[in-house]
């Protein structure tokens, strides 16, 4: 059969349609249109996430696909788009978020060590000037071509609030065998220009009044960084208790800042916790997991929320605790990033 010289690729029942040249994967020929769906690997087929429906015909789904999606995904016309070649025309379905995704261009302002591991990186933009975003959201950092071919992207929490809609701050972790950390951590100076995509993600306050309980790990007090300021900002005064676990006094950060909310607000309180304080921590807080500090404290959690960030044990052992404490996955908001080596 001879190949057609463009192909049309419909978006969401007509809500974008596509002019394209065929040969290249699904997901390829989406961002070169700015259509960015998630990815970690690059479009390798090794993590899963760039997935969409696509409901017209298309190559049979390969081992990639088989391994990351479910039957019963598949059977509903479930792809991962960088697995689907662009041979004629097709009919896709995409997360209304993604559409709403734009690459953005940004230069780092400054890094700031946090811990020997975790940094805050502040970012001016370049292009667009401002980005619109709510607090609780993510963006994704892409790795430049010299570094890695493949171009891996990572997602990050905003750190900052949306009021500041020129720059973007986020809160990063190294992971030694991480293509994006190491390059982060070893690589990127003040000055140099980065790509990113973005916003992504349905994480953040709710529209009830309803108390919440907040519980974080590592480097996921980044959302809650950008949730706690917003409500300072403008005035939301719903009662919160932040559970901030990490292993010895050397992993914990920010807290000045969190002391001086709780001090500043009556609404918020504050609980770091310790799993393993070494002997010269000379630590007088909670100590163990901070699931089990948070099984502890809280007693009666009908009428409340619970927001998530962390590891996926860290939020598996909390949803458990919240669930025996009244709090359903009705009212347990979290936003599960995937980890890989690409980290």
């Amino acid at each position: 059969m001879t190949q057609p010289e463009t192909c049309t690729i419909d978006i969401n029942a007509g809500q974008r349609r596509l002019e394209v040249a065929p040969g290249r994967s699904l997901f390829e020929t989406l961002a070169s249109e700015d259509v960015l769906l998630p990815s970690i690997c690059g479009g390798d087929g090794r993590c899963g996430c760039c997935q969409a429906r696509v409901l017209s015909a298309a190559n049979e789904p390969t081992p990639a696909e088989r391994k990351h999606l479910t039957p019963e995904q598949l059977g509903a016309d479930w792809r991962l788009t960088c697995q689907v070649s662009v041979r004629g025309d097709l009919s896709v379905e995409i997360p209304e978020e993604f559409l709403a995704a734009k690459p953005v261009r940004a230069r780092l302002e400054w890094m700031q060590e946090m811990t020997y591991d975790i940094r805050m990186l502040r970012f001016a933009l370049i292009e667009p000037e401002r980005i619109a975003f709510r607090a609780g959201q993510y963006i994704k950092l892409n790795v430049p071509t010299s570094v890695a071919t493949s171009r891996p992207s990572r997602p990050f929490s905003f750190a900052n609030p949306p009021s500041d809609d020129r720059a973007v701050e986020l809160i990063v972790r190294h992971n030694p065998r991480g293509v994006c950390t190491n390059w982060i951590f070893n690589r990127l100076q003040p000055g140099h220009e980065v790509r990113l995509s973005g916003p992504y993600g349905h994480f953040g306050l709710s529209d009830t009044d309803l108390p919440m309980v907040w519980v974080a790990g590592g480097s996921g007090l980044s959302a809650f960084c950008s949730m706690l300021r917003h409500m300072a900002e403008t005035g939301i005064e719903r009662p919160c208790t932040l559970y901030f676990g990490a292993v010895a006094r050397r992993d914990l950060y920010l807290l000045d800042e969190l002391h001086a909310y709780q001090r500043d607000h009556a609404w918020f309180a504050f609980a770091p916790a310790l799993s393993a304080p070494q002997p010269d921590d000379d630590w007088g807080g909670e100590t163990g997991l901070i699931t089990d500090v948070l099984d502890r404290h809280l007693d009666d959690g009908s009428g409340m929320e619970a927001y998530l960030c962390g590891s996926p044990g860290m939020l598996a052992a909390a949803r458990k605790v919240l669930a025996a404490k009244g709090i359903g996955p009705e009212r347990t908001f979290y936003d599960a990033f995937i980890r890989s080596a690409n980290g």
